[in-house]
């Protein structure tokens, strides 16, 4: 199974840098030197599980000594931790730029989702490892993973707020943004986890297409319920 690299560059921040700690202070030879780590962990991650993963064929596999890649991480878990923070990452830059380069309610939110997606569709591996193996981290780093799932839907809440605010989304569908919310995030992860059985049948974009038009219709359509009681005599 292949592993696609990962774009760490959103990771190159002061603050991201500082929750694991190094011994190293060129805070641009930790960004390259941890996507080095990164890079080769996940393969061997993918290939041979967590746990049965050593930080000596972690080192091997990124062309450092083992005392090197101890002056950039101080555990395995380190390195899953990046992993999962290189993942949302992404996410959340592919989000962004959707919203920057698209105007309108209804359009933005499809641009929004179709980034989304595809960011899950590239990293479908990696998300399928972090789910597997983020019962290895220490509790406060998967707090800090958990927060940032929920701080990634806040994102939809945001994009859905606007549209209700805007007047394109219906009063029966307002108590249930957050809901609509983790729906989209959910319906992302669902590619990564059924893509054995979904990609036989659909391409992803298939799946962006049909799964675009399910999220418009549940946030920007009159409820089913709504309208029957309305046609009541």
């Amino acid at each position: 199974m292949s592993a696609r690299s990962i774009n760490m560059k959103n990771l190159n921040s002061s603050s991201r840098i500082q929750d694991i700690p190094s011994q190293v202070k060129d805070k641009d030879l930790i960004h390259r030197r941890r996507r080095q780590i990164v890079d080769a962990a996940v393969r061997l991650f993918i290939e041979k599980g967590f746990h049965k993963t050593t930080t000596r064929e972690i080192a091997r596999a990124s062309g450092i000594s083992t005392g090197l890649l101890y002056e950039y991480v101080s555990t395995k878990e380190d390195v899953l931790y990046l992993v999962c923070d290189a993942i949302h990452a992404e996410v959340e830059a592919a989000v962004a730029e959707a919203v920057q380069r698209v105007s309108g309610g209804r359009n933005v939110l499809a641009a929004m989702v179709r980034e989304y997606f595809l960011v899950c569709h590239r990293m479908s591996d990696h998300i399928l490892l972090v789910y597997q193996e983020t019962r290895a981290l220490p509790e406060p780093w998967r707090q800090r993973v958990l927060e940032n799932e929920v701080k990634l839907t806040n994102i939809f809440v945001k994009a859905l707020e606007g549209l209700a605010r805007s007047g394109e989304m219906p009063p029966s569908a307002k108590p249930s943004l957050e809901l609509i919310a983790h729906t989209i995030t959910v319906l992302g992860h669902m590619w990564t986890f059924r893509r054995w059985f979904l990609s036989r049948r659909y391409t992803i974009e298939d799946y962006i297409r049909l799964q675009t038009d399910f999220i418009l219709g549940k946030s920007t359509a009159p409820s089913s319920i709504g309208q029957l009681e309305k046609e009541k005599p």
